[in-house]
C-alpha cells in the first residue's frame, strides 16, 4: 500500500483570553507586520489538491488578513495571484513572498478600488502579464468604528461605500467582459450585514449591499456559467480591528460566536477554493457563513 504522509497538526487557535491580553491599537491603516500579535495566514497544515491548477486569480485588499491567506491557498492550489492593494507596501510584499514560496507567479498592483479607471486598470495589467482572468475575489474594505451614529462623519460614509459597493461594482464591470464559462466571482460579505451592528452602521450597510450584489450577479452571469457567491465572515482577527475598533472591542473580540474565540484569516481561505473550483460548480448566489457560530447580534 502507498505510504500516506501525516498532515501537518492544524495551529493553536487563540481564545478570547489570548487575545484581551494581546490587545493592542494602531493607527489606521494599521499593518499586519505591526501586530503584536499575529494573523494566522500561512496554511501550515493545509493541504491542496491542485483544484485551481493552470486558473489566474485577481484578489482586492490581498495585503493582509483574509485576501493575503486567500492568495495563499490559491497559490497553494497552483493558481497564479494578483494581488491588488491601496496603501501597505510591507505587506503586500510578505504576502508576495508567501504566493512565490509555493512555486507561484505573483502580480503586485498598488492601486485604488474607488477609482473606476484604476478598477479597470488592474484588470488590463493582469491580462497583460499574467495571460488571463479566471476568478475575480473582491474583498478589499473600509470600516471604522463610531460610538453614536450621528456622528459618523460624511467623509467616512462616503468611503466605504464608495470602497465597499461602488469598488466591488468597478472590479466586477472590469472582470466580466473576459471571463469565461466556469470562471468565478467571489464577494467578501459579513455577518454584521445580516445581523446589524451598531458601531459600524455605514459598514454593514455595505456589506448587506455586497450581499444583494451577489444574488443579483449570480441571476444575471447564470447562462454564461459565471458562478457569482459571497463568504460571509463573523469575527476574524485582522489588522482592521486594531486600525478601526475601539479598544474595549479589541479586547474582547470574538468572545460572542459559539466557538468563544474570533477566527484566523486562514480558517476562512478554504471557503474561497471551494467557491473557486469546480468542487463549488453548483454553487452560485450562495452565501457562504464561515463564523464561529455568529447566529444573533446578542453579545
Amino acid at each position: 500500500m502507498p505510504t500516506r504522509t501525516k498532515p501537518a497538526a492544524p495551529p493553536k487557535r487563540p481564545t478570547a483570553k489570548d487575545m484581551k491580553e494581546h490587545a493592542q491599537k494602531l493607527p489606521y491603516p494599521a499593518k499586519q507586520a505591526d501586530m503584536k500579535f499575529q494573523p494566522q495566514s500561512s496554511l501550515a497544515a493545509y493541504r491542496a489538491a491542485g483544484k485551481l491548477e493552470g486558473k489566474i486569480a485577481l484578489i482586492t485588499g490581498a495585503d493582509s488578513g483574509i485576501g493575503r491567506a486567500v492568495a495563499v491557498a490559491f497559490a497553494k492550489e497552483g493558481a497564479d495571484v494578483a494581488i491588488l492593494f491601496n496603501e501597505n507596501q510591507v505587506d503586500a510584499q510578505e504576502t508576495k513572498h508567501l504566493v512565490e514560496q509555493e512555486g507561484r507567479k505573483c502580480q503586485v498592483l498598488q492601486l485604488d478600488v474607488r477609482d473606476r479607471e484604476q478598477a479597470f486598470q488592474a484588470v488590463r495589467l493582469v491580462r497583460q502579464e499574467l495571460g488571463g482572468l479566471n476568478i475575480l475575489v473582491n474583498n478589499a474594505a473600509f470600516q471604522m468604528a463610531q460610538e453614536k451614529f450621528e456622528d459618523i462623519p460624511e467623509a467616512q460614509i462616503r468611503r466605504a461605500f464608495d470602497t465597499n459597493i461602488m469598488g466591488y461594482m468597478w472590479m466586477a464591470q472590469a472582470a466580466i467582459p473576459h471571463l469565461q464559462s466556469g470562471d468565478c466571482i467571489i464577494n467578501t460579505g459579513s455577518i454584521v450585514g445580516i445581523v446589524g451592528i451598531p458601531i459600524l452602521v455605514d459598514y454593514a450597510c455595505t456589506k448587506a449591499g455586497i450581499h444583494a450584489l451577489t444574488k443579483s450577479l449570480a441571476l444575471y452571469l447564470g447562462e454564461r456559467n459565471i458562478r457569482v457567491n459571497c463568504v460571509v465572515p463573523g469575527p476574524v482577527w485582522t489588522p482592521n480591528i486594531p486600525g478601526t475598533m475601539p479598544m474595549n472591542e479589541i479586547e474582547k473580540f470574538g468572545h460572542e460566536v459559539a466557538l468563544k474565540r474570533p477566527g484566523q484569516p486562514e480558517e476562512l481561505a478554504p471557503a474561497y477554493v471551494l467557491l473557486a473550483s469546480q468542487d463549488g460548480s453548483f454553487m452560485t448566489g450562495a452565501l457562504v457563513h464561515v463564523t464561529g457560530g455568529k447566529l444573533s447580534s446578542d453579545e
